[in-house]
């Protein structure tokens, strides 16, 4: 294990002299500045899953890191504000451009801009007196312009989940929520005229049935899923705005909203016959008529077939 660790060492010291080689701007860096954080790119892409990963595939790997956006970034995470102030210069557009799509207008999405050179200079300090800044997690596996996209994406996220007191997890209650009292546009309840599955059952009974199910089935839906179908039939976004907070493209989003149509449907099916008591046809009746009276987006969720 210790002959194991000093060859790997050994790696990750010639790798780091060769990435310096390949930068057309080393920013004054040796390899001890490198060293530590090719090592854990390392060890979180290859050797987490497979500690026996030959010497061929872990120099292969450190060649193909982005020399010149790593040394950059660790550059800046050193203090240097020349490279600080190239950084801010060459990726602003980039930002920019990915904080509009993540943002419901110009205003916001500049806010979220400037929240984003925040958090990557760094809020908080370390032990050392230095700023703990996001930069620390950019391995230079892909390129810097991706990686900037995909941190405006978490954090318009992390906004909004903020702002709609939205949390993780199984303790997500504000979809469970929307659930039972779905709106339109309108304002006005858009269960609130439901007709009975079975003329012997008052529509209120039905009406309750029904929402406690779709409630149940979108409760069980993972966190990732619930905020898509928030954003999409709740907050009224397109599929490439959705797509882009989440940070996937809008045809991803589109796949993945379809299947949710699909399980939600499924488990209220499941739900209302199997828990509730309901026949098959009386549940095909409730989704019909209910799809009539909600707006085209939930019309389709419920009719999803």
């Amino acid at each position: 294990m210790e002959s194991q660790s000093r060859e790997i060492e050994t790696l990750l010291k010639e790798g780091a002299d060769r990435l310096l080689g390949r930068a057309a701007d080393s920013r004054s860096l040796g390899r001890e500045h490198l060293v530590t954080r090719i090592g854990a790119a390392v060890e979180k892409y290859l050797l987490r899953d497979d500690p026996t990963t030959s010497r061929q595939q872990i120099s292969k790997f450190i060649d193909e890191l982005q020399a010149d956006d790593l040394c950059l970034i660790v550059a800046c995470e050193r203090g240097d504000e020349k490279a600080w102030s190239e950084l801010v210069e060459r990726f602003t557009p980039a930002v920019r451009s990915a904080a509009r799509s993540a943002s419901s207008g110009e205003d916001a999405a500049e806010d979220l801009a400037q929240s984003i050179w925040a958090e990557l200079y760094g809020l908080r300090t370390r032990s050392d007196g230095r700023p703990a800044s996001k930069l620390a997690y950019y391995s230079g596996r892909g390129s810097l312009a991706g990686w900037l996209r995909a941190v405006v994406a978490q954090l318009a996220v992390d906004t909004f989940r903020k702002q709609s007191k939205l949390v993780q997890t199984e303790e997500d209650a504000d979809l469970d929520r929307l659930a039972q009292e779905v709106h339109v546009a309108d304002g006005q309840p858009a269960l609130a005229g439901m007709q009975n599955p079975e003329e012997s059952m008052s529509n209120r009974y039905a009406r309750t049935e029904l929402q406690q199910a779709l409630s149940k089935s979108v409760q069980g839906l993972n966190a990732e899923d619930r905020l898509l179908v928030k954003l999409y039939y709740f907050d009224n976004l397109r599929l490439r705005e959705a797509g882009a907070i989440l940070g996937v493209h809008e045809a991803t989003a589109s796949r993945r909203l379809t299947r949710i149509q699909t399980d939600l449907r499924k488990r209220v099916s499941e739900i209302l016959v199997g828990e509730r008591g309901w026949t098959k046809a009386e549940a095909e009746r409730s989704f019909s008529e209910v799809g009539q009276q909600l707006d085209t987006d939930m019309e389709a969720l419920l009719n999803q077939r």
